[in-house]
């Protein structure tokens, strides 16, 4: 038995893989800032900060393989966590990995380290161009893992794409709470912009079968059926059947808008949504899908409507509790409360 730790084990993604793992059979530790109320006994945990090398190294010592989860995500807004817990907080992770001998090291980045990318599909080969600063600072844990690797660490980076999936909340938990009152919900411009998802489910799996394999590489993870953000939000309209409607708005004064209202602290969305929603980007998996073996199970279509039944059946334990990250965690709506009013 293989003894795993996850870093963010408390989180949204970290503790559907902490399920995973256990389900192959690995002893599974969690290192977070706080516990996850559905951790069970046979999961050990050690509270502390990946900012904290002392604590990082504790938690590391005696760990096979190493899943790094933590980050501080888009609707931080906060450049100088990003800095902090993505790269200074990435730093510690893997020099205490180096000095515990772990096997393997799996590092969680972003798409965002492309930006929005001149031309689709994006491959492991396509040049990182990061556009504000999260993106920025997760390629910059990339370069990180480069250099560790240089050193002798085994370390592979796994690329999602949007995360989805069921408790997925965060800003999702916004678009479905507007479509289970009937609200209308928007797209820039004729909304036919590309836009690809990965399922929470399909992206574990890819990171544990890229743990078992050696040698330090790179896989870019997403769904193989996908289409436009219109196509995606009204096949989930039409399955809510609550009369909510898909509703163009202009591009250039949405993008400003959201991005005034995100640097006033009026809406909790970040510089990455509105550079993004409007905006094409999809993966090319074929590496993943090749060298893993790995085959994504769900389409944008099935990850919205199973991720939206599952907020529907329930919200109301969801807006009594607190999660542990974003993601796992009801929003404020901030102005966009009263936008929805107007579309």
């Amino acid at each position: 038995m293989s003894s795993v730790l996850i870093t963010g084990g408390s989180g949204y993604f970290g503790s559907l893989l902490r399920d995973r793992l256990k389900a192959h059979g690995q002893a599974v530790r969690i290192f977070d800032l706080t516990d996850a109320s559905d951790r069970t006994a046979d999961v050990s945990f050690i509270a502390g900060d990946i900012r904290d090398e002392t604590q990082v190294k504790k938690a590391c010592d005696g760990c096979d393989v190493i899943y790094h989860c933590v980050a501080q995500v888009p609707l931080a807004k906060d450049k100088h966590l990003f800095q902090s817990v993505n790269i200074h907080g990435t730093e510690n992770l893997l020099k205490a990995a180096l000095s515990a001998k772990a096997k393997k090291v799996i590092y969680v980045s972003s798409s965002a380290v492309f930006g929005a990318p001149k031309t689709n599909p994006v491959t492991e080969r396509t040049a990182s161009s990061p556009a504000e600063a999260y993106g920025r600072a997760k390629l910059e844990g990339e370069h990180l893992c480069a250099n560790y690797v240089a050193q002798g660490l085994d370390v592979s980076i796994i690329r999602p794409r949007t995360i989805m999936g069921h408790g997925r909340l965060g800003i999702f938990q916004i678009l479905f709470e507007w479509i289970r009152t009937g609200y209308n919900v928007p797209v820039l411009g004729r909304g036919d912009n590309v836009y690809q998802f990965v399922h929470a489910d399909d992206l574990a799996e890819a990171c544990i079968l890229a743990a078992a394999r050696p040698s330090a590489t790179t896989y870019n993870c997403g769904t193989d059926r996908f289409g436009s953000m219109r196509e995606v939000l009204e096949n989930l309209c039409a399955h809510a059947k609550t009369g909510s409607k898909v509703k163009s708005v202009l591009m250039s004064p949405a993008v400003g808008f959201m991005n005034l209202t995100s640097a006033l602290g009026l809406s909790p969305l970040g510089p990455y949504h509105a550079m993004m929603y409007g905006r094409s980007l999809y993966f090319d998996i074929t590496k993943a899908k090749t060298e893993l073996n790995w085959q994504p199970r769900f389409s944008n279509n099935e990850m919205f409507v199973h991720s939206y039944d599952w907020y529907v059946q329930n919200r109301e334990t969801i807006l009594r509790s607190h999660g542990a990250s974003h993601h796992r965690s009801a929003l404020k709506q901030g102005i966009l409360g009263l936008i929805k009013h107007f579309l």
